[in-house]
């Protein structure tokens, strides 16, 4: 009678083990964003916060938002937190995401070496300052990666008046290959160099041959003051409205793809724009400086 007690004692705490254990599996989510919202710190601020409230882990995919989105498409994951509102709409629309919650918001700034040959420094008009560099033919670097900041600067590119060419190259990421097609300048391989890499390495890069580049603002303080040995770029064109740059956090659609946590990757879009997840992202800060604005603060 002993032994039946002890293995039925045994047994109970397997089943309470294994309650216990699909209970933490429930609380996880995976994430694809931007590279800008993990280079920058933001989420290592933010999610802890999060699971301190409510309990829900976050697996995190850094990736350009090009590669984010079509996580979200094919269903690897269950929620998207990128910066490229046209593509996010797109998204929307074709039925891959269900809401998009409006998050937080910082700007792109071009950035130069302190010499800046292509003489943009003040300009207002980001598309005049491109135009600039262009025609002087002074070494510009590309993310060429199919990320918002990526997106944002085809635009930009096209604002600038300029003529534009249209180019598919097989980029590899974390031993991953993939085609991207983009738009770019007259000059590719010559003075426009675009590496296919996130915004990180693409500000070490550019830092290194002391060229020009686009930048989110949030990932350049990060870069600029927030390392042991900073970048020395400068940003030499800022404030045009077409430099905006809002991000924004989707669900995946359960009507598109049955698997993925809905339930908990809404909860974490609703933390993110409630008053606690808005606070937290408005009093981050890197040495003083306030990288990422909230958008749903009241």
């Amino acid at each position: 009678m002993r032994k039946y007690f002890v293995w039925g004692i045994i047994s109970v705490l397997f089943v309470c083990l294994g309650s216990a254990l699909v209970f933490g599996e429930d609380k996880i989510i995976k994430m694809s964003t931007t590279t800008s919202t993990q280079s920058s710190g933001l989420l290592d601020i933010l999610l802890p916060e999060l699971e301190k409230e409510t309990g829900i882990k976050v697996k995190v995919i850094a990736k350009g938002t090009g590669a984010a989105i079509r996580d979200g498409m094919d269903g690897n994951v269950d929620v998207i937190f990128v910066h490229a509102r046209a593509r996010e709409e797109k998204f929307i629309n074709e039925g891959y995401g269900t809401q998009r919650y409006a998050v937080m918001h910082n700007d792109f700034v071009i950035l130069g070496p302190a010499k800046d040959p292509a003489g943009i420094k003040g300009m207002a008009n980001a598309g005049d300052a491109l135009k600039k560099i262009a025609e002087s033919q002074s070494v510009f670097v590309s993310r060429g990666d199919d990320s918002g900041t990526h997106t944002k600067e085809q635009a930009l590119w096209k604002a600038s008046g300029l003529p534009v060419e249209k180019k598919t190259d097989t980029i590899v990421k974390k031993g991953k290959k993939r085609q991207v097609s983009y738009v770019h300048p007259k000059g590719l391989g010559v003075w426009y160099l675009s590496i296919g890499q996130g915004m990180g390495k693409t500000l070490t890069f550019a830092d290194e041959k002391l060229a020009y580049t686009l930048a989110d603002r949030g990932t350049y303080i990060k870069y600029k003051f927030g390392r042991d040995i900073p970048i020395e770029l400068d940003v030499l064109c800022e404030g045009d409205a077409a430099l905006a740059n809002p991000y924004g956090v989707i669900p995946v659609n359960p009507k598109k793809h049955s698997h993925v946590n809905y339930q908990l990757a809404e909860e974490f879009a609703k933390w993110l724009v409630s008053k606690q997840g808005q606070t937290a992202i408005d009093n981050y800060r890197l040495l003083g400086k306030q990288l990422f604005y909230p958008d749903a603060l009241k």
